[in-house]
């Protein structure tokens, strides 16, 4: 099928220099309006504070270490001692899991409090500036 010449579809600069509705017309009209408005203008401001920095254990760290030994050492105290004939291996090794490792959960617990009192007391104070942006 050939077109004919009034068949062809529109090239693109007539249909864009040509609005179809008057809606179209109308913005059309706005849009150089729009484009000359002035953005509002940032303003930078650079704020400074005193803050102290210092390093801090991590808390659940120590205490997933401290349960950690507190398993071992339940389980090294199971096969320490002689098999009990009221109580087999598996049992005497779960009491022993619940006491060593609540014991050692406390112990890691501890030794964290104490290293983050001794980072209290190495801590600096520094000057930080952060940048603020507003209209």
């Amino acid at each position: 099928m050939s077109q004919t010449p009034s068949e062809s579809a529109p090239e693109p600069e007539a249909a864009a220099s040509a609005p179809d509705t008057p809606e179209a017309a109308q913005h059309a009209a706005e849009a150089p309006v729009e484009a000359n408005r002035a953005e509002p203008e940032l303003v930078t401001e650079t704020v400074r504070d005193e803050v102290v920095v210092r390093k801090a254990p991590r808390v659940g760290v120590f205490l997933v270490l401290g349960v950690a030994v507190g398993v071992l050492a339940a389980l090294v105290l199971t096969f320490a001692f002689p098999e009990n004939a009221e109580f087999d291996r598996g049992q005497v090794f779960g009491f022993l899991l619940l006491g060593c490792g609540a014991v050692g959960a406390a112990l890691g617990g501890l030794v964290a409090v104490v290293l983050d009192r001794t980072s209290t007391k190495r801590a600096r104070t520094v000057i930080a500036e952060h940048d603020e942006t507003h209209r």
